[in-house]
């Protein structure tokens, strides 16, 4: 049994045997992008896979990419996308043929397997390394696949025939390129240099284990000079340098620790690998010190938004960062949002630069983007980095980053306020993304826009408040607010704008703003749980432009309102549109939508907005029993809870900051406290509803739970509910037992 560092509260189980039901396997190879093993450090990465083509039936490949390669265009106008970079063959002597064993091991980050030819069996074991720029492959063949072979081959000079079963969208940027190929004290190197000087270098190493076992060690660095020659060939010269049992153990190490920031087990099988699988898809997407997070993460594919958008994408992405109690992962946006605040005041036209700053919809990593008929997009990011100063309360970076361009950004919207004939405050027309987007339907009082600008305001006024630092523009901010025209709503809920009421079927949430994700209205008021009920039937609907993202988005207001049963239900039918892999795509890969869906998970669990961290707040009726532990809330505090039998047994509440708190359960009588550290317990401080106000000092824990229970204070995975927990759901085409690990690949 572990204590976890948590006095008063154990973890009985092992982490291992917990997440191995989670993985993703495969019994078939899986043959597309939709379907394969994804393995990333944040800034490499590679998506593996076969191919169905009987010319390439002996190759396994693994896609590779590098999230910061980019190209400018030669084609066309716009910012420099990212482009493919090439792949890494595993070369085999057999034709592969079925069974193919894979297993995406989520506990070690690591893809191991076996694919048995014609001549005989190749295992395999691939992984980018935790802490270094390196991929790396090992392989153990019979006495038949002895001579299998690592190929690899630049984008320019894929088989044609894998390009095309690929998938191609002319809207993609594939740059012309030289290839050098280099030999630097025996590792190979290959330099693609495209004819804007851009350019990206590879460097790869075999090394012999044994007669039969060998690893080629693999690195990408972006650039085509002798720098970036330099940065690939010394990671592959000291990893292929280093004792590799305990290089592999320094990369599964950093994974142990990142999965046991936060713990989440519930009765769907299904539902809860889905959640585990998106923990890692976070971690291999980014990390605190690696780009933020595009629309596809290290694993590019053919697609027309090869980029970072704004008007959603990014914002969902770090969505499940703040309660799963990972802020490190959010520490990439932050610190782009930081390094470029500059761009972002140049986004804006110059008559406004002295005071503003804004954010289109799409651009490179630069964050170049001219702000146009979407308004809102940076200040809906700042909304991500409220969430990350609340969780953390980081005063610091509060002060350093998030003050100074969410004032600009709302200072942008103050220059386009104009006065109506009713003394009001009205913004001119403003798209709502998302509606009409290729018509770009522009509303005047668009709720999008009239949402972030009230939470902006809102926000600026609460953060004076909080660093006792008067700001000369706080009389502003009250005057937008006590002017600022009122939401448009009509008989069937919240409006897009003035006059502009949800007439068709509409993807994106936006003209919800308001209710999710920057909780302006809550559900105390029985006037305003209606109005959001009412607007979110209405959305859901006009089933004609939902997408997978819109899903999320309803099961996560679904969850606002209690309604645990209809948010699950949304989930479920994310799942089905989900690929094998829990990847998504619609013309082109995007990786917000799964991600997203993760947080609406954690919306049924905890919520923590308007200063209340409710506790399984929208738990569906058929989960009787669940458990989360260190999940996160609003005033940095980890909680943990335990649901038996269908009512809340207890909830452990951790102060990291020393901030106010209350807590709303299911309990309706006396509540039990228990300071840890001590053998006191009192009646907590109860109010009507079931609110419990806790004065806890800075790492102080208290330990509630009804009069007269004595819980165990221990946290456990869950049994599955009456449908069974199905083994490893993701994957490939149909689940299979795992009877084994290859010899030395464990």
């Amino acid at each position: 049994m572990q204590e976890n560092g948590t006095e008063g509260v154990k973890l009985d189980f092992d982490w291992e045997t917990f997440l191995a039901p989670n993985d993703m396997e495969w019994v078939v190879k899986p043959v597309s992008w939709d379907e394969g093993a994804f393995i990333g450090n944040g800034l490499i990465g590679a998506m593996i896979y076969g191919e169905e083509n009987a010319r390439k039936r002996h190759v396994l490949r693994l896609v590779t990419g590098r999230t910061d390669v980019m190209a400018s265009r030669t084609d066309a106008t716009g910012f420099p996308p990212r482009v493919p970079i090439g792949e890494l063959d595993l070369e085999l002597e057999g034709m592969i043929y079925h069974p193919t064993r894979l297993r995406l091991d989520l506990w070690n980050a690591e893809l191991i397997g076996s694919a048995t030819t014609t001549r005989g069996e190749v295992r395999l074991r691939a992984f980018v390394h935790s802490e270094e720029n390196v991929m790396a492959v090992e392989t153990e063949a019979s006495e038949g696949e002895r001579a299998h072979r690592f190929v690899w081959y630049e984008r320019a000079n894929v088989d044609p025939v894998l390009i095309y079963a690929d998938g191609v969208n002319v809207n993609q940027f594939i740059p012309e390129a030289d290839i050098a190929r280099l030999d630097k004290d025996g590792i190979a190197v290959s330099v693609q240099r495209y004819k804007t000087e851009e350019g990206c270098v590879t460097a790869w190493k075999e090394v012999r284990l044994s007669e039969a076992r060998r690893v080629c060690y693999l690195s990408v660095a972006r650039g085509c000079g002798d720098a970036a020659v330099r940065e690939a060939v010394q990671a592959v010269a000291k990893a292929a340098g280093a004792d590799y049992g305990q290089w592999l153990q320094a990369h599964r190490s950093w994974w142990h620790r990142y999965y046991r920031q936060s713990f989440v087990s519930i009765p769907d099988g299904r539902l809860e690998s889905f959640y585990w699988i998106q923990m890692y898809k976070l971690a291999s997407a980014t990390r605190a010190d690696k780009p933020l997070i595009d629309n596809q993460g290290p694993w590019l594919a053919p697609t027309p938004w090869a980029g970072v958008w704004f008007n959603m994408n990014v914002q969902m992405s770090y969505s499940p960062v703040y309660t799963s109690n990972r802020l490190e992962i959010g520490e990439s946006l932050v610190r782009s949002i930081e390094e470029h605040q500059e761009q972002l005041i140049r986004n804006v036209p110059e008559a406004y630069r002295h005071d503003s700053a804004g954010l289109g919809r799409s651009c490179s990593f630069d964050l170049d983007s001219k702000v146009e008929d979407e308004v809102g997009n940076l200040t809906w990011v700042c909304h991500n980095l409220w969430r990350q100063y609340r969780y953390s309360m980081d005063d610091d970076m509060l002060r350093r980053v998030l003050v100074p361009v969410l004032r600009r950004s709302v200072n942008y919207y103050a220059h386009l306020l104009e006065e109506g004939e009713d003394g009001r405050w009205h913004l001119p027309p403003t798209v709502s993304p998302e509606y009409g987007s290729f018509m770009k339907t522009r509303v005047r009082d668009c709720h999008y826009d009239l949402a972030l600008l009230r939470w902006g305001c809102e926000t600026l006024l609460a953060v004076s408040g909080r660093l006792g630092e008067s700001d000369p523009l706080e009389e502003r901010w009250r005057s937008i607010l006590e002017r600022l025209v009122p939401l448009p709503a009509d008989d069937s809920g919240f409006m897009v704008g003035e006059n502009t009421p949800l007439a068709y079927g509409h993807r994106h949430f936006s003209h919800l703003l308001a209710v999710f994700p920057l909780h302006l209205i809550g559900c105390d008021d029985e006037a305003e749980r209606e109005l959001i009920a009412r607007s979110l039937e209405h959305w859901i609907g006009k089933e004609g432009d939902l997408r997978g993202f819109s899903l999320t988005g309803a099961a996560s207001i679904a969850a606002v309102l209690g309604r645990g049963g209809e948010a699950l239900g949304y989930l479920q039918a994310l799942l089905h549109i989900v690929k094998p892999n829990t990847m998504y795509k619609e013309a082109g890969p995007v990786i917000e939508t799964p991600l997203a869906g993760a947080e609406s998970l954690q919306d049924m669990l905890l919520q923590s907005w308007g200063d209340t961290i409710r506790v399984f707040p929208a738990v569906p009726d058929e989960w009787q029993d669940a458990a989360f532990h260190d999940l996160r809330a609003e005033g940095a505090f980890l909680v943990s809870a335990v649901r038996e039998g269908g009512r809340t047994r207890w909830v452990r509440v951790k102060s990291l900051a020393g901030e106010p708190c209350v807590v709303k359960t299911d309990w309706t009588g006396t509540v039990m406290c228990k300071l840890t550290g001590t053998d006191r317990e009192a009646a907590a401080n109860g109010q009507e509803g079931g609110f419990i106000r806790l004065q806890l000092r800075r790492g102080e824990e208290a330990l509630l739970y009804p009069e007269g229970e004595q819980p165990d204070f221990v946290i456990r995975p869950v049994s599955a509910g009456a449908a069974g927990r199905p083994i490893r759901p993701f994957g490939g085409h149909k689940p299979w037992r795992w009877f084994g690990f290859p010899r030395h690949i464990e």
